[in-house]
């Protein structure tokens, strides 16, 4: 099943108001200039994506004999890790997603 992350947002914004109309979290004080949930998670993503065209970059580069083997190495490793960490936020977000939808409200 895929979701995107802005429903998933709303879900858990409608669910108990967790998230007020100005995208602040509940309880944290007003105009305190922390950057929002959603702010991270776009931070998160666009970090994401340039790490993966980095390890791409580097692929292609030890494929064609520019790069040195220690560089394509750790920016592969660096884009594993990475696309790690996207898939387990992405299960995380999609169980409390199916714990919301299926509770009773």
């Amino acid at each position: 099943m895929v979701m995107n992350v802005a429903d998933v947002l709303s879900v858990y914004k409608k669910s108990g108001g967790i998230i007020d109309d100005a995208g602040a979290a509940a309880g944290a004080p007003a105009g305190g200039g922390g950057a929002s949930f959603a702010d991270a998670l776009k931070n998160f993503a666009g970090d994401s994506v340039s790490t993966l065209k980095e390890g791409e970059k580097a692929a292609t580069q030890a494929a064609t004999g520019k790069a040195d083997l220690a560089s394509v190495v750790t920016a592969i490793d660096n884009a594993e890790v990475v696309l790690d960490e996207i898939v387990t936020i992405r299960d995380k977000a999609l169980a409390a997603y199916q714990t919301i939808s299926t509770s009773q409200i």
